[in-house]
């Protein structure tokens, strides 16, 4: 019940939509009832079992007054003009009628259909804006195949499942409400074996459906795990080539695609259950009603006219259409629920960095960044144990250490991309918990060891999150970070497409434009996250000489395993599963028979 109501909350803000929607089939609804049941007198008085009315009676809002004048007029006009003629001219007040009917049907579809790609465009724009707040945390433990296919093909799913059916939704239960209404007017003893009837056909395709959103379920899911496989093979075709692994991620993506074949076949099945067995249910409500209608109309006590039999039977032979139609609807909801179930926990996955309402605002760095017995772990080990670290302003400290002491979760912690467990970290003596995350993060420049760019030009990389950047900045920027000239030599200067994540640059080229990114953005704070690392000696020499541009006159800490990069640092802190075991200048370390001495020893060794 809860997705449902999540589903229409998506609808309500939109209900004068709404109400239009359902006021034009109430109408669409109304003149259909009337051209049928106009027919009743009609037909009475041609086959003489309806006597001619004569007379008119005043005019009233009531079911006995419009009846007895319509006869009359009717009478009136097979008088007059005959009975051929009275045919042609109740044929052309039903064409009359229809041309309302379906005019106003229109009317109804008309406004639906702005209804119908709003809501899926507010649900998208949720979704997307929900991923954006999420922490790092939720991205790296799930995949990011499944999250596409939640934000893609469940969206989709909702939209063809649950969204198109909300025309069924809206007018199939008037039309139903209205017509059983009709013929309850027509034949009250007649319509309580329909009231009979109708609930026990509704409660076996129900017991039918009972299981398609599960099943549904499993399909979206497997069809996530998919679209994690097609996105590793092709963010890693160049290992799978490599290691001859084309058979191997052939055989694992033909296994859960087969899988998903078998799940959606199963599916597919039940939902096209649906529509035989509710025209097959129709059909035996209709023979019961044709047999106990009949029944009536030939007892003699009956107030059933043979000509009301026949309207009764057209008017309920148009309820099995909608009913028909409801449980397909029906039973694409319950499709598209388990749709609704995958994006539901998303929207409610819980954003653990939060802001407090009372949060500071924040435009510079003073003083100092100080980390006060601080301690993090991921899940059930420690990373970090402990952590007592000052970082005074316009000092470059470095973090050296094995992979996996705890260097770049230590950084991370700095912009709150992660929440401390224990301890805290302040910020002029100011706890960051206690500060708004935008302006915290204002201050601080990042440069990680992958280049992350976007399929964009030159420009937008370098000016991404800022608006209305000076092109003259950039190019500051681009100069600064030793990127200018190579830009420059490109087709199209600065607004030359880089392709995707750079892929058109080479690796000392990406790394140069992340560090411009950074540079317009002028931090007092800059984080570097082993950016050199990944490059070769020529290229990082330009990106070394780029970041000596950037940390002039900056705060930075620095990551590196390449110990000659940080050896002019001010600090120099060494981890150690987790805790800092050194700290020093170059010399200082170096005179000790410690950790950093060891790493230098085999990294000199090396060379």
């Amino acid at each position: 019940m809860d997705k449902y109501k999540k589903i229409f909350s998506y609808i309500k803000p939109y209900w004068p939509k709404v109400s239009l929607n359902v006021f034009y089939n109430f109408l669409s609804v109304v003149f259909n009832v009337f051209s049928v049941t106009m027919i009743i007198p009609v037909l009475g008085i041609l086959f003489e079992t309806q006597p001619i009315v004569t007379e008119s009676v005043p005019f009233e809002f009531s079911a006995d007054a419009i009846q007895h004048n319509f006869y009359y007029y009717i009478s009136l006009l097979m008088i007059e003009l005959g009975s051929v003629y009275a045919l042609v001219f109740v044929g052309l007040f039903a064409v009359f009628m229809s041309l309302f009917k379906n005019g106003f049907r229109y009317l109804a579809m008309y406004h639906l259909a702005w209804l119908r790609n709003t809501v899926v465009k507010d649900i998208r724009n949720d979704l997307y804006d929900k991923t954006l707040k999420l922490p790092l945390s939720y991205h790296s433990n799930e995949k990011k195949g499944d999250l596409i296919s939640r934000m893609t093909s469940d969206v989709q799913q909702i939209e063809f499942s649950v969204i198109s059916s909300l025309e069924m939704i809206f007018r199939e239960p008037i039309t139903i409400l209205v017509l059983l209404g009709t013929l309850l007017l027509l034949s009250p003893q007649l319509t309580l074996v329909v009231f009979v009837l109708l609930p026990i056909s509704g409660l076996i395709i129900g017991r039918i459906g009972k299981t398609l959103r599960a099943t549904a379920l499993k399909g979206q899911n497997k069809l996530g795990v998919i679209l994690s496989v097609l996105e590793e093979t092709l963010t890693g075709m160049r290992v799978i080539k490599a290691f001859n692994a084309e058979k191997k991620m052939k055989e694992r993506f033909l296994s859960l695609n087969s899988f998903y074949t078998l799940i959606m076949t199963k599916m597919y099945r039940r939902q096209y259950l649906a529509s035989p067995i509710s025209e097959f249910l129709g059909t035996v409500v209709v023979v019961i009603i044709v047999w106990y209608g009949g029944s009536l109309v030939l007892s003699p006590q009956s107030s059933l006219s043979p000509q009301g039999f026949i309207a009764y039977l057209i008017l309920f032979a148009q309820i099995i259409n909608p009913a028909k139609s409801f449980s397909t609807a029906y039973y694409k909801v319950l499709k598209g629920m388990a749709s609704a179930d995958r994006i539901d926990e998303i929207i409610k996955a819980r954003v653990t960095i939060d802001e407090t309402k009372d949060a500071k605002k924040v435009g510079s760095f003073d003083s100092s960044i100080e980390f006060k017995d601080v301690s993090f772990r991921y899940n059930t080990e420690p990373v970090l144990k402990d952590i007592n670290l000052s970082i005074p302003k316009g000092k470059t400290i470095a973090l050296v250490g094995q992979s996996g002491a705890g260097k770049s979760t230590l950084v991370d912690l700095i912009p709150r991309f992660y929440d401390v467990e224990k301890g805290e970290i302040l910020l002029d003596g100011v706890n960051i918990k206690d500060l708004k995350i935008k302006d915290l993060r204002a201050l601080m420049g990042n440069v990680s060891q992958e280049a992350i760019l976007f399929n964009d030009t030159f420009f937008n990389n370098i000016a991404f999150g800022e608006y209305n950047v000076p092109e003259k900045d950039v190019i500051r920027a681009a100069k600064i970070a030793n990127a200018h000239e190579f830009i420059e030599r490109t087709p199209l200067g600065y607004y030359t497409n880089i392709g995707d994540r750079g892929n058109k640059l080479s690796g000392g080229q990406r790394q140069r434009l992340s560090i411009a990114r950074a540079v317009l953005k002028n931090p007092p704070l800059l984080i570097l996250d082993e950016a050199t690392s990944a490059l070769d000696t020529e290229s990082e020499k330009l990106v070394q000489q780029a970041l000596s541009n950037v940390m002039r006159k900056r705060t930075a800490v620095v990551i590196a395993h390449r110990l000659s990069t940080v050896i002019n640092a001010d600090l120099i802190c060494v981890l150690h599963q987790g805790e800092i075991v050194e700290r020093g200048s170059h010399e200082q370390l170096l005179t000790r028979d410690g950790i950093y001495k060891k790493l230098h020893s085999l990294q000199m060794f090396a060379e």
